[in-house]
This record gives structure tokens, sequence and C-alpha cells, in this order.
């Protein structure tokens, strides 16, 4: 049977298509094709995390069980993370996202016989949501090293902010969808989450083959420690990473969300669902923005000002009793995030070559991913020793700290000015003249 799909070749050469930087972005096939996959498979995933959260608490009525649901999301996480990374950068990545999906499927399958039993085992809803986590854990590196092969480079800034932008629509749409059908019962929520794995794995079929990357190393410690040297060896990027740690760690309100929406506002699923969307909405609108007016110049001021109204918007929101103003502060919480996050992913994205952006990308998901779940097990820890709003209180004002700290650390991050335009630099570390 003949392959009608694009080669290696013909893939690989869309990052160089010289096509004007502002025709849109929903114009270019592969690129429109990588947007319409992550969205399916994060809403999928979002929805994982809102139906389990509420499905775990009506079983337990514990903060500590919220939090043992991002401990085991953090367990997969660390122990695949820098593999996942290996593999992106030595496999085919789009054949890597179909394996992906498969297991991602299987879980949110088991996640529907372990609802339908009359007495849901505890341990296997862990179980499945760290398989779920596994799958995810793999789909993170690979999707950052095709979007640099999606997209063409004249429009790649814009192309980042849209695909971050592809990910916060899910976590809009993803919470929302998932409190609004858990009325009909977590059974059919995961069923609708097993559907939408499909759509991303269709999608990721479409996807023009990227072949296996051109350079490639041998999968060791030493290739592992490569990607931790290259990072440790740009201020920059070290530092962006550092922030979005400590962000993640103690700015993490999600796992308190259910007890916030049924304890203290008083409201049910779907009220759960929309407070975990508003983060998203926030993010939208920023990016909305992004898309069309990218930041190109004080970008490290942006980068810590972004931080700082994260830190400060989830105090607010700890202190809140009121829906509405719980709903502001935290859409403020996702303008903050994505606005760190495009800064960010652009400093990596520019600076790292096509054959080191599975393992670059796997460290950064490591910084970013396993200190999200540690966020949500410490909050849920501290949430049942001290109360929950405490426990929100304690973490901002323990990221205002950090920010502090990370401004004295990091000079050279400090007085970033476009982000878009720091310096290329090779694997070995060697610096070369920032483009023009």
């Amino acid at each position: 049977m003949t392959d009608n799909r694009p080669s290696q070749d013909d893939a690989r050469a869309i990052a160089e298509l010289p096509i004007d930087p502002s025709t849109p972005l929903y114009k270019i096939h592969s690129f429109r094709l990588l947007f319409i996959t992550r969205v399916a498979s994060t809403t999928a995933f979002q929805m994982i995390s809102v139906i389990v959260g509420w499905h775990v608490y009506e079983i337990t009525n514990s903060a500590l069980h919220l939090g043992l649901i991002g401990l085991a999301q953090f367990i997969p996480q660390f122990f695949l993370m820098l593999p996942a990374g290996q593999i992106a950068d030595r496999l085919n990545r789009r054949t890597v996202l179909w394996w992906c999906y498969g297991l991602a499927f299987l879980s949110a399958a088991g996640l529907m016989w372990a609802a339908a039993q009359e007495r849901p085992s505890l341990i296997a809803i862990y179980i499945l949501v760290a398989v779920n986590m596994a799958a995810r854990t793999f789909e993170q590196p690979v999707m950052q090293a095709l979007l640099p092969v999606m997209a063409p480079r004249t429009v790649l800034h814009r192309a980042i902010a849209a695909h971050i932008s592809a990910r916060q629509a899910a976590v809009l749409i993803g919470p929302m969808l998932g409190g609004v059908l858990y009325y009909f019962g977590p059974v059919f929520d995961y069923g609708v989450c097993a559907a939408l794995t499909l759509a991303g794995a269709v999608g990721a079929y479409l996807l023009p083959n990227p072949g296996k990357p051109a350079k490639q190393m041998e999968m060791s410690f030493e290739s592992v420690a490569v990607g931790f040297r290259f990072i440790w060896r740009r201020e920059t990027v070290l530092g962006a990473m550092l922030l979005e740690f400590m962000s993640s760690l103690f700015g993490s309100v999600q796992a308190l969300l259910p007890l916030y929406a049924r304890d203290i506002l008083g409201v049910d699923a779907w009220g759960a669902g929309i407070l975990r969307s508003a983060t998203a909405l926030g993010g939208l609108l920023a990016a909305a923005v992004l898309t069309r007016m990218p930041i190109k110049s004080a970008g490290g001021l942006w980068l810590f000002s972004s931080f700082a109204l994260l830190a400060a918007a989830t105090i607010l929101f700890g202190f809140s009793t009121n829906l509405l103003l719980s709903i502001v502060a935290l859409m403020a919480v996702g303008v903050g995030d994505l606005i760190a996050t495009v800064i960010r992913q652009t400093l990596i994205q520019m600076q790292t070559p096509d054959e080191m952006r599975g393992r670059v990308f796997s460290v950064n998901s490591l910084f970013y991913g396993t200190s999200s779940q540690i966020g949500q097990f410490r909050s849920g820890l501290t949430a049942e020793w001290f109360g929950a709003v405490a426990a929100v209180a304690i973490g901002g004002g323990a990221l205002l700290g950090a920010i502090a700290l990370m401004v004295w650390l990091f000079p050279t991050l400090r007085r970033v000015d476009n982000p878009a335009l720091v310096g290329q630099v090779d694997p070995m570390g060697d610096r070369h003249r920032p483009r023009q």
C-alpha cells in the first residue's frame, strides 16, 4: 500500500517554508493538526483531573486524599520523564504519540470500570491515575519537540503562544465539561474522556511524518546528563525553569478546588469545574493578546512580574469566600502563568538544537510537572494540618519570597530584553552571537 502522507524530508522542510509572518496559523495544515491533537488530548486529561478529584472527595471527604491524587501523578513523572525525553530524541515522535494515546485510552476505560463498581477501590483509582499520567509524561516532551517541526520558523513565536493557548483552551473546556457531565455520573464522564483521547490519536496519525531525529545519542546516563548540562550552562533558561518550579510547588491550589467549591463557596461539581477553568480563561485572554502582540522588550521584567501577579492572586483566592471574586483571582493566576510560560518556552525553543529538544523539554517538564504534583500533595497535606485557607496563603507568601530570591540569583534573566532574540548556543555550551 502506498503511503501518501508527507515524507520525512517534507515534514522537516515545514520549518523552512518562506511564508509571510502575518499568515494566519490556522492556514498552516501541520500546525492546525498539532493544535487540534493537543486540545483533544489535554481536554481529556483535564476532565479526568476534575472527575477524579470530585469522585474521591465524595468517597472520602478528606483533603489528604485529594493530595494523594497529586502524589499518584508525581511518581510516574519523576521516574519516566527523563527516559521520555531520550525516547523523544530517538524514535519517530508521531509514533510515540500513538502509544501515549493508546495507554491514556486504557486508563480512561479502567476508570470507567472502577467507577461502575458498587464500592469503588481508591487503590485502583490511584493506580489508573498514575497510568494516565505515565502516558501524559511521554506526550509532553514529544509535543514540545514536534512544534518547531510543524510550524515555519517565520511564525514560530506566534505558534508557541498559540500552542500554549491550545493547552489553555483545553484547561478551560475540560474542567467545565467534566463538572457539568458529572451530572450523568462518573462512568459517563470517563467515557467522554476515552472518546477525546481517540480523537487526539486520529489527529496525531494525520500529522506529517517527522521521521527520527537526524542526530541521535545513545540511550545512556551520559545522554541524559547532556540535557541537564545544557540547561545548567544557560542562566536564562535555568532561572526561568526554577521560577516555574517554585510557582508550581508553592502556588498550586488545584487539588483543593473540590474542597473550596463544596465547603467554602457552597457549590457542587459544576462549581469545581468552573473554578478549575477560570485559570485557563485568564490564560486564554493573555494568549489572545500575545499571539498578536508578542513580548519584544523587557522580557525579564515581564517574567518576574507575571510570577508576582500569580502569587498575589493565589493569596487573594485563598481568603475569598465569594464565588465571583474567587473566579477573578484564578483568572489573574492564569494570566500570570501564561505570560511566564510563553517567555520561558520561547527562551528554551530559541536556544535548543532539534536533536536535543526531547531531552531538554523532558527536563523542563520534570521541573514543571513534578513540582505541580508535589505542590498538590503539599497543599492537601498542609490543608489537612492547618486548614485550606492557611495552606493557600502560606503557599502564596512562600512564592513571593522565592521570586525575590530569584531576582537576586539570576541577574542575566532579569536583564533579558526580547526573549526571541536571546543568543543561540550549541549543545556543548559555546555561545554564538545573538541573532539580529
